[in-house]
């Protein structure tokens, strides 16, 4: 991806929050200058990576595959001093841009619709999933906002605003916005992009950057 493209999903993604009536942390608002000048006050924030992430997932088509989230808050299980066993994200999905089947080897993920009503709604299609990482054809229980749901193999769940869905480990998951742009949180146990995302199709998690411009704010994996 290039940095200009990176430095417009940003400027895009902030105007969304703002029109959502949502307020990132002082961070996400931080020049790589800012950054430079904190020193070790601000390890917490570059240790558990919060902050910006924007990917096209190796799609080369941000637009039909790609996502940007600010990770708001992470733990961090081997740290005493940042050892919440939480984490919590919020992102901008774009209408009808996709997020990859994947599934988690051990966290457990609430995802919520926090769309104004009338806005967008979120497709999140679900498989379980195999003892060798393949596609179950089997039916499941998908819990939604405290309500069980049986789900079929490949069953799509239609998020509407305040509506949500508890995704546990192993359990394949693809999503995309509906009838507009959609705001969307994630609460979950500790985030680790490292070692815990599993992607159907083997795919880049982070981005390769073309340098054709200088950084507005830097992303998370770059502190």
């Amino acid at each position: 991806m290039k940095r200009s493209e990176i430095n417009r999903y940003i400027a895009e993604a902030a105007a969304f929050f703002a029109a959502s009536s949502f307020s990132p942390p002082p961070f996400a608002l931080w020049t790589p200058e800012d950054w430079r000048n904190l020193g070790d006050a601000a390890n917490e924030l570059r240790t558990q990576r919060l902050g910006w992430d924007v990917t096209d997932f190796g799609s080369a088509n941000f637009a039909a595959c790609g996502l940007v989230l600010v990770t708001l808050r992470n733990g961090h299980s081997s740290r005493p001093e940042t050892a919440k066993p939480y984490a919590e994200k919020i992102m901008h999905v774009r209408d009808h841009q996709l997020t990859p089947f994947h599934f988690h080897a051990k966290k457990t993920e609430d995802i919520i619709n926090r769309s104004h009503s009338g806005t967008g709604n979120l497709a999140v299609q679900l498989y379980a999933s195999t003892n060798d990482a393949c596609f179950a054809d089997t039916s499941f229980t998908a819990i939604c906002d405290g309500i069980a749901r049986q789900v079929e193999p490949g069953g799509t769940v239609i998020l509407g605003p305040g509506e949500s869905i508890t995704l546990p480990p192993f359990l394949y998951h693809a999503f995309h916005a509906i009838d507009g742009d959609a705001l969307i949180g994630e609460v979950s146990s500790t985030n680790n992009d490292d070692t815990d995302n599993h992607f159907y199709k083997p795919l880049a998690r982070f981005p390769q950057i073309e340098e054709d411009e200088p950084p507005l704010h830097l992303l998370c994996t770059e502190y």
